[in-house]
């Protein structure tokens, strides 16, 4: 970065400047967009339990208890006495089902499940990736803004005192009234033009905010990242096509969709069950003393022959989904193409108009000195130095802009070949791990509480 940039950010830099590792670093960690798609892997991970419960057995309880009165007479008009029994028959029934073969339902949705959890764990570092990418951006715009900011400002005074020397030249009869118009329109102009700085800078500081979770203070001055990129073109877009979390999750989204193809296949297949059950009965019937146990062991056979069709309309369903899942792929991979080839090209020419610029403000502030000059003698008039003085204004605020690009870029480029992540910014934050969730999760089978406690 220049010193024109620096210079204007750096002014009245105190000693709790920031950093833009340290803006990356709070962004990483308290984005609520990267929090909710932690929280979405997690919820993912519940999937592969979920689908292993389907080779656990399965068991249940069931009791009933009542109070139950018979009137017991004699049979055919005999004498004697109706009696009443009065019973509280209690029953108990406990069932083990245990799945034998489910068509390979379940083997596949365990594969299901778990390529959907490493797609998840794609969509995360994709939001980690464009967390950080905007968060680099608005550093930037605020760094930018305040500069330009800055710039306007110091042109203000300038013509402030532009408009006062002209006004006193005025009144010794060295220039006319014309001139005193023409200083006071440029000086209502950059008036006007502060105003719409303040206002940038004002949406990008909101930005900032937004994203990084708290108000910019005064901002050091950033440097591109060239270093950490390819050497070249052609080595960023190989990159790109084989570590872009776009692609790599849309190739795991096509692993979900075959195993959901299987999985829709096996509601073809037969289904074969073992199930036990035991059950006791007191004062079966409302007889009291009249009890019956009953234990038993039985295999259960289901072979699906027509349903309605619904399980060849979910196979074919699922196919077209699949094919859906693959063309997927090609369409991420022209995007991540498009988007390195467009993040290098403006890397390259922002470097470019960054020496350009350079030249450019120089050259204007040797014309600018040498108009000054020249007006004192009468050789050039009023309009001549404003028109000067704005034309520096304009290099200065173009270089400020090419400088700013230029950091942007690449970042953009870290992006696009899937490699803007924490580690690799070195931002010493701990990284957070989803491997550690699932883990402790994939063979969880009883309990409620999450990691956070709830």
């Amino acid at each position: 970065m220049s010193l024109t940039l620096a210079a204007a950010t750096l002014a009245a830099a105190p000693a709790c400047a920031e950093s833009m590792s340290g803006a990356l670093a709070l962004a990483y960690s308290n984005n609520p967009d990267i929090n909710s798609q932690r929280a979405a892997v997690r919820a993912a991970d519940e999937n592969v339990p979920a689908a292993k419960a389907g080779w656990l057995p399965k068991v249940t309880a069931q009791g009933s208890l009542g109070y139950q009165v018979n009137n017991v007479g004699n049979a055919f008009g005999q004498a004697g006495t109706n009696q009443k029994l009065a019973a509280l028959p209690l029953t108990g029934q406990a069932t083990v089902t245990q799945n034998v073969f489910d068509g390979m339902v379940t083997y596949h949705s365990i594969d299901k499940a778990e390529s959907a959890v490493l797609a998840a764990r794609e969509q995360l570092r994709g939001m980690e990736i464009q967390t950080l990418q905007s968060a680099a951006t608005d550093y930037m715009d605020v760094l930018r803004d305040t500069a330009v900011l800055g710039l306007r400002r110091n042109n203000v005074k300038v013509l402030n005192v532009q408009l006062q020397q002209t006004r006193d030249r005025f009144q010794v009869g060295e220039v006319t009234r014309t001139d005193v118009a023409q200083a006071e329109s440029s000086l209502a102009t950059g008036t006007a033009d502060v105003s719409a700085a303040e206002s940038s800078l004002q949406a990008s500081i909101a930005r900032y905010r937004q994203v990084v979770g708290v108000q910019p203070k005064q901002l050091q001055p950033a440097q591109p990242i060239e270093k950490l990129l390819p050497a070249n073109l052609e080595l960023s877009i190989a990159t790109g096509l084989s570590e872009n979390p776009l692609i790599v999750g849309a190739l795991f989204q096509v692993d979900v969709s075959e195993d959901a193809v299987k999985v829709a296949e096996g509601a073809l297949a037969p289904k074969l069950s073992v199930a036990g059950q035991v059950s006791n009965s007191t004062d079966t019937a409302g007889y009291p003393g009249y009890n019956v146990f009953q234990a038993g062991v039985l295999g259960q056979l289901t072979v699906p022959l027509y349903q309605g069709g619904s399980e060849y309309a979910a196979v074919r369903q699922a196919k077209e989904q699949l094919s859906q899942a693959r063309l997927t792929v090609d369409t991420q991979r022209n995007t991540v193409r498009q988007n390195v080839v467009a993040a290098w090209g403006a890397l390259q020419a922002a470097r470019a108009q960054i020496v350009s610029f350079q030249a450019a403000v120089k050259a204007a502030e040797i014309a600018l000195t040498g108009v000054r000059e020249e007006a004192k003698v009468g050789q050039r008039t009023t309009l001549d130095v404003l028109n000067a003085e704005q034309t520096l204004l304009n290099q200065r605020v173009q270089l400020v802009q090419a400088e700013h690009d230029r950091v942007v870029a690449s970042y953009a480029v870290m992006a696009a070949i899937g490699r803007l992540t924490a580690n690799n910014l070195g931002l010493g934050v701990v990284a957070y791990n989803p491997n550690q969730h699932y883990q402790a999760t994939k063979n969880r089978f009883f309990g409620l509480d999450t990691p956070d406690g709830r």
